[in-house]
């Protein structure tokens, strides 16, 4: 028995395909993520107002990225 790429398997060994992988769509949720840590970390040497834009981001961005792979994997 040959498979499609022509080559046999080992006697006694049955090969098996592997199965697709589903990969999720791209998404600037990371993006997001990178961009909110330094607003954080910069919010420490400079004013608090970044503090909290940063730490604001970095929960939106998180959870839309928590979504996306949800959605992406149904």
């Amino acid at each position: 028995m040959k498979s499609e790429s022509g080559l046999q398997p080992p006697a006694g060994e049955k090969w098996a395909l592997p199965a697709p992988e589903k990969i999720p769509t791209p998404t600037y949720a990371p993006l997001f993520l990178a961009l909110g840590i330094t607003f954080l970390l910069f919010g420490i040497v400079s004013m608090y107002i970044f503090c909290y834009a940063g730490l604001a981001l970095i929960i939106w961005s998180i959870g839309k990225w928590v979504v996306e792979l949800f959605h992406g994997w149904q």
